[in-house]
């Protein structure tokens, strides 16, 4: 990104479906449905989906976006993902960093996720915010079986 280029970070709206949709099929080997999208967003009152916009010369794009579920005082982060175009310029650190700083807000003592064992530069990013791998889930992905690391972050 160039200075002509601004980025925000927001509450997902029904607009921004087909742009999320996109950038998860180009993300996920099994991407989540629209249907899952849009009951993370209009129906499950535990779900805070996020998305970062970035607005180049006047035109505002969708390419990355981040969910959590709330139950109680602990927070699963359930996807996080950005458009290939824009990886490795921080856009995935900022959606993490902006949904943490909003399971603070709501009390949250405990973060969980699951990731790939193969996701690299996903650990790496988590083990940054002091997430630690405390267990895994054996073919845990159904597109080829790949083990996840279970990762958790005190708050």
């Amino acid at each position: 990104m160039d200075r002509t280029t601004t980025t925000l970070v927001r509450g997902m709206m029904m607009a921004d479906l087909q742009a999320v949709l996109d950038i998860d099929h180009l993300s996920f080997p099994i991407p989540w449905s629209e249907r899952t999208y849009k009951y993370e967003i209009e129906e499950n009152p535990s779900s805070h989906m996020h998305v970062v916009e970035v607005l180049e010369d006047r035109n505002p794009r969708v390419v990355g976006y981040i969910g959590f579920w709330f139950i109680v005082d602990e927070a699963h982060i359930s996807t996080l993902a950005v458009h290939p175009d824009y990886r490795g310029q921080g856009i995935g650190e900022l959606l993490l960093d902006t949904a943490l700083k909003h399971a603070v807000e709501l009390g949250v003592k405990i973060v969980t996720l699951e990731v790939r064992v193969s996701n690299h530069a996903a650990i790496n990013l988590y083990r940054k915010y002091d997430f630690i791998i405390v267990g895994s889930r054996p073919r845990y992905y159904r597109d080829n079986n790949e083990d996840a690391l279970l990762m958790t972050r005190e708050n």
